[in-house]
């Protein structure tokens, strides 16, 4: 039932391809979510509109296409259609942009919306969990060892956690878009170098163009036996402010930047009914741990447990006041400090697994999943 996946992703990318072919494959996964932050009590600090009690689901169809010269140079794309719900607000299948791939002597160059050196280090998800976090959905991938902090200028919402402010295949929108990787294996060894460059906005006429972000990313992970150790980082060049929708904030007279010098390290490992990680993920705004223990119950079930803890930049947690969404203090507040959760899992046969999961984030709420995942 345990899928320690040692090999990752880059591992499967780089597997011998057909000389022509056209696969489909997917799954889907429905279930209740319960968040005991959502309020509809309008004079709630909270308020957000949402009941507690929701239905969460997504459809995700996934087209993999490639083809292979004389010569033994493979090409290949892939492009998803999806749609999901989740809080009671339903979002419309549609396709995202493609990811191309050439892969020639275990080497692989994807370009367009391409798969991110961090997001592919092996230890940074949840332990063979079907979502890669918790419960259905994942439930905000509280476990996942980097934080971040954001700002949007829409809403006027800020937001913290796991901000996800790395690349990696996008499968709604268009990803980095400008994107461009290299991924080598060779034995128990894989590393994984990406690059991508986004455009600027439009500016008002007469004033000066800002630039868009760029990013690096590099990962390396050793894989021995049942064992696996790994490391990643990434850099940023961000001229735009958090204000402005970008990454770069100042307080207290020191400058954040989430986005540049983020690392993460791992190392994990499968004794047979049992399995444990480690992950260490560092930002400019918090430095953060998790540790996971996995257990197989019988042949059909799964037990996954992991407790996390985020130790926020001492300048940010000086401002920090009542844990309210939404404000920049609230946010700090509640990533600040310690989370845990559980994850269950029975082989129901087929390719369908029930899957259920409970979070008690930092700021001591709690979330609860319960809900059916079933593969093609």
């Amino acid at each position: 039932m345990k899928k320690v996946l040692f090999a990752t992703t880059a591992l499967i990318a780089t597997a011998s391809v057909a000389a022509a072919d056209v696969r489909l494959s997917g799954y889907g996964r429905f279930g209740l979510a319960y968040n005991e932050r959502n309020t509809t009590t309008v004079t709630d600090p909270n308020y957000n509109g949402l009941s507690e009690t929701n239905l969460t689901s997504r459809l995700r169809i996934q087209f993999d296409v490639s083809a292979e010269t004389d010569g033994g140079v493979a090409f290949d794309a892939r492009v998803r259609m999806q749609g999901e719900n989740r809080n009671g607000v339903a979002g419309a299948m549609g396709l995202n942009a493609p990811r191309f791939g050439v892969v020639y002597n275990g080497i692989r160059v994807n370009v367009g919306n391409i798969i991110g050196a961090v997001e592919n280090a092996p230890g940074l998800y949840t332990t063979g969990t079907r979502s890669a976090g918790t419960g259905i959905d994942g439930m905000g991938f509280k476990s996942v060892a980097i934080k971040s902090f954001g700002f949007n200028p829409v809403s006027g919402n800020f937001s913290g956690g796991t901000g996800f402010n790395w690349d990696a295949y996008s499968s709604t929108g268009t990803g980095v878009g400008n994107g461009v990787e290299v991924l080598y294996s060779a034995g128990g060894f894989t590393g994984h170098i990406s690059y991508s460059a986004r455009n600027g906005g439009l500016n008002t006429a007469g004033t000066a163009h800002v630039s868009g972000e760029s990013r690096t990313g590099i990962m390396l992970t050793y894989s021995f036996g049942d064992y696996y150790v790994t490391g990643a980082y990434q850099s940023a060049s961000n001229t735009t402010l958090l204000a402005n929708g970008g990454s770069r904030f100042t307080v207290g007279g020191e400058t954040f930047d989430p986005n540049d010098g983020l690392y993460f390290l791992a190392a994990g490992g499968d004794w047979g009914t049992f399995g444990a990680r480690l992950a260490y993920g560092s930002t400019d705004i918090a430095d953060s741990v998790t540790l996971e223990g996995n257990m197989d119950i019988g042949a059909a079930s799964n037990v996954v447990l992991w407790v996390n803890s985020t130790d926020v930049s001492s300048t940010l947690t000086s401002i920090a006041g009542p844990t309210t969404r939404g404000t920049a203090t609230g946010e700090i507040a509640a990533m600040d400090g310690t989370s845990f959760g559980i994850n269950y899992q029975y082989d129901l046969g087929g390719g369908s697994t029930f899957v259920a999961g409970y979070v008690n984030d930092a700021a001591s709420d709690s979330s609860f999943q319960a809900g059916v995942y079933f593969s093609f």
